[in-house]
């Protein structure tokens, strides 16, 4: 009898993303995973699924064989005592046109082994939900679970910003800067409304947010209170920050609305490399001059593009 409560070691994680979000999705996947791809990766590192904009769920790897005949012969160690199941045949779109599995053949493959399991099945809201999914030539059988958009909760504040960004592009520039948040200590010196410390405290990362604007600090303060969240915001300009911190999250699109010269921008770069260890930075701008020239090295980044045609984008550098 397998028991379900068994921790699962490998994992397969589910994508889905706009193309314009190509460049940003394969950034993320790379800092949480040390690799890219379209639709899944499988790896040893187990996330919370719906902490990316880009995931659709996880795959906890219980079974895998080469054909679905050799998944049923494992499935029927499967016993549930007081809990319902669902088989749920998991799509992908990097098959083959010959490789592809018609909607006929995958109710057929979920049928099969739902048989299999001991235990009662329920297609609407089961206790317990089983994906199987064909990879490089073999099918992986686990319990999926599906991710929930949570930023997407945190679309409408009650203090708005012109200037601020996206919360699904926050949620994956937070996941950039810090992919495993364990005992790290994380700054967002530049905060403005808060959209990224929003993001970042429903992720149970330990973030303190500030901003010279004590307007901007307010609104801040106000939607983190608003979404249920404990968050330090205090009115402070980056140069007078004397903390060190193992990661900082700036976004600089000050000159849209903003006046500021290359030596106030140089200052903030050279302020965060004093204050952090590594440092993501949002830019509309070429910026890789002054990054090096404080002494950073750039060793990754991608294009975050607004809309289908791409008529605005930031680049998203990050820094060590």
């Amino acid at each position: 009898m397998t028991k379900l409560n068994l921790q699962s070691t490998e994992y397969l994680y589910t994508y889905t993303h706009a193309l314009e979000e190509s460049s940003l999705c394969a950034l993320e996947q790379r800092a949480l995973f040390g690799e890219e791809s379209d639709n899944l990766i499988k790896s040893t590192i187990n996330i919370e699924p719906s902490r990316s904009p880009f995931i659709k769920g996880k795959l906890s790897i219980l079974f895998s064989g080469k054909s679905v005949q050799s998944i049923a012969e494992k499935v029927n160690q499967i016993e549930l005592s007081d809990q319902t199941f669902k088989v749920l045949f998991i799509k992908i779109n990097d098959l083959s046109s010959e490789q592809k599995i018609e909607f006929a053949e995958q109710r057929n493959i979920e049928s099969e082994l739902g048989w299999k399991v001991i235990g009662e099945a329920q297609m609407k809201k089961p206790d317990i939900l089983f994906g199987i999914v064909p990879f490089k030539g073999r099918w992986y059988f686990g319990r999926y679970q599906e991710s929930e958009p949570v930023w997407l909760h945190h679309v409408k504040k009650p203090q708005e910003y012109s200037t601020a960004i996206s919360t699904r592009l926050a949620r994956a520039i937070v996941n950039i800067a810090v992919p495993d948040p364990s005992g790290l200590r994380v700054i967002d010196p530049c905060c403005g409304i808060g959209t990224v410390l929003v993001e970042a405290l429903s992720m149970g990362i330990q973030i303190v947010g500030s901003d010279r604007n004590p307007i901007v600090v307010k609104g801040a303060r106000e939607n983190i209170t608003y979404f249920n969240y404990d968050g330090i915001v205090e009115v402070k300009d980056i140069a007078d920050e004397e903390d060190h911190y193992d990661v900082a999250i700036i976004d600089m699109p000050y000159n849209l609305y903003t006046q500021v010269t290359p030596e106030e921008q140089s200052a903030i770069i050279k302020h965060a490399k004093r204050i952090a260890d590594r440092v993501v930075i949002l830019t509309i701008e070429n910026l890789d001059e002054m990054i090096l020239m404080v002494g950073f090295t750039i060793v990754d980044r991608c294009v975050a593009n607004k809309g289908k045609k791409g008529l605005f984008s930031r680049q998203v550098i990050v820094c060590e």
